[in-house]
């Protein structure tokens, strides 16, 4: 019987695979193969597994007790997921996931010259499992780390969702006399290019070497293990599935850069976010139902009706704030149907905003009749809002104010997520 560590064959009703036995479960054999990534071979297609070599088991070392460092700030990192907090035996791919600050500073002992590390399991998830009320449990987590008296929070989380989540606890969070930033990982554990530790220290760094005071993101500005960048919270969007630097600004540009080789920041945002002596003042709540579309062709009236009785739904519609509308010929007649299944969608209650399928630039429903039209039946320009950061916006003003002062709320600038004017640089950006 294998083991973890141990050298196998696995042989298959076709052909075979030679590799580290990681673990199998139910359904499934994982290798470590000897180009360094791991394979899941499905048990219905192994006629054997051979043990050519037995290993040593697992290597995991865990760090000794940590020392509280007189002089050095604190700061709390915050776990909703596992991958930047993950230990790995890079010889069979194996993966405990640690979340003790003993354990944080064994595998990223740059932290320990950086700070003194708290450390707290909020969950363990898939970020693509998150939902509104996971923000104001990480919220309430923030609270009682700022009541302690902490320097600052980094919260570890999945990056499917990390820019949703930022501009969500941007509004969660509306003042806060502390830097939060989140941090992700691109690459798992088991890869040597994992980017977890570099994000993870030049948050550290920022925290403890800037004036800032809010919520942020930190992540690698290029592919190379050189420059994070601190990103805003509502203007980020990730724009590559794999990349290291797929974090980037939308309608924006970056707080600062961090020089992971260096220490040194560079700020070149102008901030208003200093560290003073003010109150943290939470509003937590999120409208649950809250939802967004994304229009596209050949598409129906019932789409839309679909959301009847919500409080309110994010159109992310083309171009300038379009939907289907107009009829032009006999292929496209079921248009007439769509303009009253949106007002349908409003009289049941709910609110609907606009923003644009382009990552850059802003909605402008008064250049086309369309536009106007869309108006008139009562939807809202969302300004240059990225579509999920006014998901969120909408969720929480529904959850902390009136319909009437959430429709007012919706087109003004409360955390940066509206730009009154786009500078033509910023798209390059």
């Amino acid at each position: 019987m294998a083991n973890p560590g141990d050298k196998v064959k696995v042989i298959k009703k076709e052909g075979s695979e030679e590799g580290i036995f990681v673990k199998d479960d139910k359904d499934t054999v994982f290798l470590k193969l000897g180009s360094g990534y791991n394979v899941g071979i499905d048990k219905k297609k192994i006629t054997k597994v051979e043990v050519l070599e037995k290993g040593k088991g697992l290597n995991i070392k865990h760090a000794k007790e940590t020392k509280f460092k007189k002089g050095l700030p604190t700061i709390s990192i915050l776990h909703t997921g596992g991958t930047i907090a993950s230990k790995v035996d890079y010889r069979t791919g194996a993966v405990i996931a640690s979340f003790d600050p003993e354990d944080l500073v064994g595998m990223f002992p740059e932290l320990n010259e950086i700070a003194n590390i708290d450390s707290e399991l909020v969950a363990n998830m898939w970020s693509d499992d998150l939902r509104f009320k996971h923000f104001e449990v990480i919220a309430k987590a923030i609270e009682k780390h700022v009541k302690k008296g902490v320097d600052g929070v980094i919260i570890g989380i999945g990056t499917d969702n990390l820019a949703v989540a930022a501009a969500a606890l941007s509004f969660a969070v509306e003042e806060t006399p502390i830097p939060i930033i989140l941090v992700g990982a691109q690459r798992s554990s088991d890869r040597g290019s994992s980017d977890a530790a570099m994000n993870l220290v030049c948050a550290a760094e920022f925290i403890v070497k800037s004036d800032f005071a809010g919520v942020a993101i930190c992540m690698h500005y290029y592919t190379s293990d050189e420059i994070c960048s601190i990103l805003p919270a509502c203007k980020t969007k990730k724009l590559h599935s794999s990349r290291r630097d797929a974090f980037k600004a939308v309608n924006d540009i970056p707080i600062a850069k961090i020089n992971y080789k260096t220490k040194k920041i560079e700020l070149i945002k102008k901030i208003n976010y200093k560290k003073e002596k003010r109150k943290l003042v939470l509003k937590p709540k999120f409208e649950e139902k809250v939802g967004l579309i994304k229009v596209h062709v050949n598409m129906f009236p019932e789409q839309f009706e679909f959301f009847k009785g919500y409080k309110g739904l994010i159109i992310e519609g083309t171009g300038l704030g379009h939907t289907p509308g107009h009829v032009s010929d006999e292929n496209n007649k079921i248009h007439e149907k769509f303009f009253p299944a949106i007002k349908k969608v409003i009289d049941s209650g709910c609110l609907i905003v606009m923003t644009s399928n382009t990552l850059f630039g802003r909605v402008n429903m008064n250049v086309y009749n369309k536009g106007v039209d869309l108006q008139n039946l009562g939807v809202i320009p969302g300004e240059d809002m990225i579509a999920e950061t006014a998901l969120v916006k909408l969720a929480w003003l529904l959850g902390n104010y009136s319909k009437e002062d959430a429709k007012d709320l919706i087109r003004e600038n409360i955390k940066g997520e509206i730009n009154e004017r786009i500078e033509p640089d910023e798209f390059l950006e």
